[in-house]
């Protein structure tokens, strides 16, 4: 049960409450005096009906104010409703009511309950402020004459009813009800009236609803009238010019529009293939035939557009100097030597054979390697024009093959809408982020690009749009990538993958030196006899200030120093040579944001230096590992995936199946727990290429001999002892030697990829390989 405030009538006295069953209108608003139909079909209604039959048969209506709502509480409703009586009840097949009620007067709810399977409330009815003697006729009339003036507009009030409006007059309130019932207000402006309990302020309000409904309805007629003689004027027009089309041809004088003829000019200029020539003729006679002004003919028009625009034939012409193209390359990239050497070979083979498959090259690696950019060099190198279209959140197939000409608004897919806009059928197309395409209900565009990407197949490429085979077989497709797994793999094996791994500390600091720092020195309006980066200063923003496997962070870092050197040279006035050494990084770019691997200060037991792999380069990777009284427990920490502990399970077995030969206990495990901890916890590390440096680590502390500081390893062991290879070896000697590290134990199998690495490098480092454990503890126990 619900309260809601007490209603006082105007003179202070409290209102005698009543009580009805409730039925809650959808849509419409009931009025005092007014008979209708009121179709109920939810439960609690018709149970509310039912039990109004057996009483009084009265009623009380109020509306909802949201009509969605199925079952309304007394938040659901407006508070002043309508006393109705029931006048004919029908019940319908569709087991809905039909009731038809005569509303009596308005109430306002006290109460609300909700009992015996209906709603019921109790009311008290509104007072009623009757008008002024004065102003009633004033009031009536002024109202009268603009419903007048609006039923006339509108024609939708029969002149039979102002015979009924005149025998009201002598009630006001059921008056400005009818009127109020016979118009379309909204329903909140019918709520309005119906709470308006005193009769002036209802007229009032009811006189600026007409006016406002009659101005609306006179734009309204304006504008359809508008729209009318514009659609009036458009069908004259298609007439008198079919008239004229009509007259020219009976005379003999029918003869093309400029349009026309420059359409023919242009086609007849235009080299194209006999199929798109057929075609492009075939809808400029269909374009002739129809009206200029048809939707149609805009359609017809604009693909006759594009078929005479795109470069069907017109060729960059190719560069065949092998020495210049490979001086481009090394100018614009450092290192890559594989990309280089593949689009080297291409060129040469296209020397001798003139004209061969473009090839498709996927370069793959991580973000800020020079991907891209090493496509736009490839276009320099070639002397061919350079196209790109990034392929990343594309989802839709009409994307990469166009839209049917169906469609309102259709074009050619992405390709074909570049190569217009390069103008040459023999660009370097550059596909990037193909690995970041998705799929939906539209389609997927992966595989839209299977037709393009097949060297076999894309000589007869078909856009949807176009209708025709286009030839892409003169283009040379680079695509790009991050990871591999994301592209599916029909697409990945139309395509030569070409890894490009992330660029060691020694690459970055060349690439720095030879690329970055003169690009950002020129961008920011200084030159070399303003700014000089020593050596360490640079390899110290590589390693401190950056981690990443590209070098945009690192010519961000390079770029921030530069600009704060140019802002003390403008606020100073003094363009002095500025020496940016190690110390100085401090005051432009703030504390070290990232630590390195640090060397232990003596030998310890225990603990034994791994070398690891990441994707911003090789690591030092400290492992250590002590004893502990218990039951032959192996505890293995350090947030390590299941690879890397079960290397240790296998370095742990490798040493109790040899305990005799290591001078260990043979019961040692009943005796003795053994952990093995990989320091910085919170960064996860997987991995087999840490087997040999755990298993080092657990026979030293078995044995009481220390593992050299200056001797790392790395490698992947077996239960039998064998030494296998590992990738990554190229970072991982770098990350060595940057750190101070003396000797590198390897896997023998890792003596084909020695030939990576810089050989400065290899002379400062004694690299021992490895067949079996036994020569990685030679070498590494003290």
């Amino acid at each position: 049960m619900i309260k809601l405030p007490k209603f006082l009538n105007p003179d202070g006295s409290e209102s005698e409450k009543k009580q009805l069953p409730l039925v809650p209108l959808r849509d419409m608003v009931l009025f005092p005096s007014i008979i209708t139909p009121v179709f109920v079909g939810r439960d609690k209604s018709i149970k509310a009906l039912s039990q109004a039959m057996v009483a009084d048969k009265k009623i009380f209506l109020t509306t909802q104010k949201d009509p969605d709502v199925l079952k309304p509480n007394i938040n659901d409703v407006f508070q002043v409703g309508t006393e109705a009586r029931i006048t004919q009840l029908l019940r319908l097949p569709d087991g809905s009511v039909k009731a038809l009620v005569e509303g009596c007067r308005r109430g306002k709810i006290v109460e609300l309950t909700d009992e015996d399977g209906f709603l019921s409330v109790e009311y008290i009815e509104v007072a009623e402020a009757p008008l002024p003697e004065k102003a009633r006729e004033a009031v009536i009339r002024t109202v009268t004459e603009a419903f007048e003036h609006y039923a006339k507009l509108s024609g939708v009030v029969a002149q039979t009813f102002f015979k009924t409006l005149d025998v009201l007059a002598a009630h006001e309130s059921r008056y400005a009800d009818t009127i109020a019932a016979h118009m379309p207000f909204k329903m909140g402006d019918k709520q309005k009236l119906l709470e308006c309990g005193n009769i002036e302020t209802r007229f009032f309000l009811l006189l600026k609803l007409i006016q406002k409904e009659t101005e609306v309805f006179t734009m309204s007629q304006k504008i359809k009238g508008r729209v009318k003689e514009q659609m009036e004027g458009l069908q004259k027009k298609h007439y008198l010019n079919e008239q004229m089309r009509a007259i020219k041809k009976e005379m003999g004088e029918e003869g093309d529009s400029a349009e026309f003829k420059d359409l023919e000019n242009r086609i007849k200029k235009k080299r194209m293939s006999k199929e798109a020539a057929s075609v492009v003729r075939r809808e400029l006679e269909k374009l002739k035939m129809m009206p200029p002004m048809s939707s149609e003919a805009t359609v017809v028009r604009n693909y006759i557009d594009w078929l005479i625009s795109l470069p069907w034939f017109r060729k960059n012409r190719s560069k065949n100097n092998l020495k210049k193209a490979e001086q481009i390359l090394e100018q614009d990239h450092y290192g890559l030597e594989k990309p280089k050497e593949r689009i080297l070979e291409y060129l040469a083979v296209q020397i001798l054979v003139k004209k061969i498959k473009g090839p498709i090259l996927c370069l793959v690696g991580p973000p800020g390697v020079g991907k891209t950019s090493l496509a736009r060099s490839v276009a320099r190198a070639t002397g061919r024009a350079f196209a790109r279209v990034s392929l990343g959140g594309v989802r839709d197939e009409a994307e990469i093959r166009g839209h049917r000409r169906t469609y309102v608004g259709a074009m050619p897919g992405k390709i074909i809408q570049t190569l217009k806009k390069t103008g040459y059928n023999n660009p370097v197309f550059c596909l990037d982020e193909i690995d970041k395409m998705t799929a939906d209900f539209r389609g997927d565009p992966s595989s839209a690009l299977l037709e393009a990407l097949d060297p076999e197949q894309n000589k007869n490429f078909n856009d949807h749009y176009l209708e025709v085979d286009y030839d892409l077989s003169e283009i040379l497709f680079i695509t790009t990538a991050n990871t591999l797994y994301d592209i599916p793999a029909p697409l990945r094996d139309r395509m030569e993958i070409i890894q490009i791994p992330g660029y060691t500390e020694y690459e970055k600091a060349k690439i720095a030196t030879g690329f970055l720092i003169p690009k950002q020195l020129k961008e920011n309006g200084l030159s070399t006899t303003d700014a000089v980066f020593s050596k360490n200063a640079i390899h110290t923003i590589i390693k401190k200030y950056t981690r990443e496997a590209g070098v945009r962070n690192l010519e961000r870092e390079i770029s921030s120093v530069l600009r704060k050197i140019a802002k003390e040279i403008v606020q100073t006035d003094n363009r002095k040579l500025h020496q940016i050494s190690t110390t100085m990084l401090l005051k432009y770019l703030g504390q070290h944001r990232f630590r390195d691997g640090v060397l232990e200060k003596e030998d310890r037991i225990g603990i034994v230096t791994g070398l690891a792999w990441t994707q911003a380069g090789g690591e030092l990777l400290t492992i250590e590992a002590v004893t502990m009284p218990g039951k032959g427990n192996v505890l293995v920490t350090g947030k390590l995936g299941d690879v890397m502990k079960e290397s240790a399970q296998a370095a742990v077995s490798y040493v109790r199946s040899r305990s005799k030969e290591l001078n260990i206990k043979e019961d040692f495990y009943k005796k003795l727990d053994i952990h093995i901890h990989v320091p910085e916890g919170a960064i996860p590390k997987d991995g087999p290429s840490a087997g040999i440096s755990m298993c080092s680590a657990v026979v030293s502390v078995l044995t009481g001999k220390p593992v050299s500081r200056k001797t790392a390893m790395t490698g992947e062991i077996t239960l039998r002892g064998r030494v296998l290879p590992i990738g990554g070896l190229k970072e991982k000697l770098l990350a060595a030697h940057a750190n101070g590290i003396t000797k590198v134990i390897v896997s023998t199998e890792n003596k084909k990829d020695i030939k990576e690495i810089p050989k400065a490098i290899q002379k400062q480092l004694e690299i021992v390989y490895a067949e079996d454990m036994s020569q990685v503890l030679e070498n590494a126990l003290l």
